[in-house]
Order: structure tokens, then C-alpha cells, then sequence
């Protein structure tokens, strides 16, 4: 897990490959995850890979799904990369690519929509609300400001886009494309999942300010929480003793990155296409660095990373 892993190739179908994961199918009920340790910002790929990243991603998931279980069960069957070789027994001369970063799924049909909660104004929400008072078009409360908690927390939906940024969309759109059972149920577990972890975090001195949910259906019918789960890719996490309402709040993610490619954009250096500037080694290795912590703070433990 020392080494960084731009992007997997094992002797499997490849069913796509992600901004960050790769998807190979295993047979007709199982897919293989592989979590690289690509990452991008402002939606393009970086040509430099951050290490530990998709171990961070990966291992950061599997805690939770096992931790949530009792709210919703999920895909995975196991992260252990003996395990998935002992089911998958060609893939025995890749165990350094899947040691830590593969997840062996139960194969769903996901929901056309991501399931986003939202505990406080941030991001795409705070642009909106400044501009209209509005989230995804739906009123929020009068005189909130950047970072606002709220109570309870909101679920704002979005669609699902192949490129550029997901688009935020109200229930009524999620009840009419997907029928009013499957939209209540949706928002119910979203909300749930989103209130156990960020109980638990908040004990581990986090705050989850918002995060997205995606949700698979299996062959039964019964409804699966899929992909990854509350990691600092899929969630905004705070650190709680450094939170001050009012402003932006540093994060355990690739905020070093951000910010460096956000002045390179500034300094007129790059337009803000894709291919992205070459990062500096120290903006990679900070980057590292909070994925790590996040991983820390979350699980109580270091990452095995030798």
C-alpha cells in the first residue's frame, strides 16, 4: 500500500472505469471495486495520484458499512484482500493492488438519484441560499449564514451526471421519476444513515456537514446502501474544536489541493480544463496527510499503509 496506484488492471472485465474506482465484474452476482488513488478537483483529474488515498476511501467504507448495518444493509461481502482471492483465484498475482483498496459488492441496480443530506449550509447549498433563500428550490429558514447548522438536517437530493457537477433537484422530482414508496424510502434511510454517523463522528471530535448516499436494489428487491460511505470524497468532515458559523471551514480532504489549484487559477496559470497543472510534492503529500487523519479520527486507528 506504499506505492500509489494511478489505475488498476486486473485480469477481469472491466466495466467502467471512474473518476477514481475501477468496476470489474466477477460473475453475474458480483462486482469487484478498486479504488485508485486518482483525484481530482474542480472535475478533472489529476495526473498526480495521493497516496493511501483509495485505502483511506476503501477501508473508511467498509468501517461504516458494518457500523450501519443495523439501520441498512449493504453490498459488501468483504475489503479482505485474501478473501477476494480466495474467491477470485486469478487475482492472486495482484494481492499488493487489492490489499487494502478492493472491495468484493453484491451486484444491485443503483438508484438513478444520489441521496444528499444536508446538517449545514455549505457548498453548492450556501451558493444557492445566498442567491435565492432556496435549496434545490425548496424555501430555507430566513437569516442563515455560511456553515449554519440545520436542524433537522435537510435531504436534497441530486441527479447522477456523467460529467461536470451533479445537479441538486427537489422530492417532487425523485417521487415522480421513481414512484412516491421508493422516493419516502430513500429520504427515510438517507436521513437515518446521516443521523448515526454523525452522532458517532461528533465523538471522534467531527463534524459530517453534509454528505451523499447511494443505494442499490438487489435481485429481492431489498434496498442496499452501495458504493462508498461517508468518506472525506463523499462528505464534507469539519473538524468540531476549528468550526466558526459565518465562514468556510477547513476540511479533511483535498483541501490543499483546492487551494493550491485555486490560486494557480487565480495567477491567470491554468483556465481551469482539463489537463490540470502538475501538483508540488508538498501539496501531494498534505493531501495525504488529512485523508490519513480522517481515516485516524473515524476509526480510533492508523492505516496500515506498509
Amino acid at each position: 500500500m506504499t506505492t500509489a496506484l494511478r489505475e488498476s488492471a486486473l485480469p477481469l472485465p472491466l466495466l467502467r472505469r471512474g473518476k477514481v474506482r475501477e468496476m470489474y465484474e466477477v460473475d453475474a452476482d458480483t462486482l469487484l471495486m478498486v479504488a485508485s488513488d486518482r483525484v481530482s478537483a474542480f472535475d478533472v483529474v489529476l495526473a498526480e495520484p495521493v497516496p493511501h488515498k483509495g485505502a483511506v476511501l476503501t477501508q473508511i467504507s467498509a468501517f461504516w458499512f458494518a457500523k450501519l448495518a443495523g439501520v441498512l444493509p449493504h453490498h459488501l461481502i468483504t475489503a479482505d484482500a485474501d478473501l477476494i482471492i480466495a474467491r477470485v483465484p486469478d487475482l492472486a498475482p495482484h494481492r499488493a493492488t487489492l490489499r487494502g483498496r478492493a472491495m468484493l459488492v453484491r451486484r444491485t441496480t443503483p438508484m438513478t438519484f444520489e441521496c444528499v443530506v444536508r446538517g449545514y449550509v455549505a457548498g453548492s447549498a450556501w451558493a444557492e441560499y445566498q442567491r435565492a433563500g432556496t435549496l434545490a428550490g425548496e424555501p430555507l429558514p430566513a437569516g442563515l449564514v455560511e456553515s449554519s447548522r440545520l436542524d433537522p438536517p435537510i435531504f436534497s437530493p441530486a441527479t447522477k451526471a456523467e460529467t461536470g457537477h451533479d445537479e441538486n433537484v427537489t422530492f417532487a422530482r425523485v417521487m415522480n421519476d421513481l414512484g412516491q414508496v421508493m422516493a419516502e424510502r430513500l429520504k427515510r434511510a438517507s436521513l437515518e444513515l446521516y443521523s448515526t454517523g454523525r452522532a458517532y463522528a461528533a465523538e471522534r471530535g467531527i463534524i459530517i456537514a453534509d454528505t451523499k448516499f447511494e443505494f442499490g436494489t438487489a435481485p429481492d428487491g431489498t434496498l442496499l446502501l452501495i458504493d462508498e460511505v461517508l468518506t472525506p470524497d463523499s462528505s464534507r468532515f469539519w473538524p468540531a474544536d476549528q468550526y466558526r458559523p459565518g465562514q468556510s471551514q477547513p476540511s479533511f480532504d483535498k483541501q490543499p489541493l483546492r487551494d493550491y489549484l485555486a490560486g494557480v487559477k487565480r495567477g491567470g496559470r491554468w483556465n481551469g480544463e482539463a489537463p490540470g497543472p502538475a501538483l508540488p510534492p508538498e501539496i501531494v503529500a498534505q493531501t495525504s496527510a488529512r485523508y490519513l487523519e480522517a481515516y485516524r479520527l473515524i476509526t480510533g486507528r492508523a492505516l496500515e499503509i506498509s
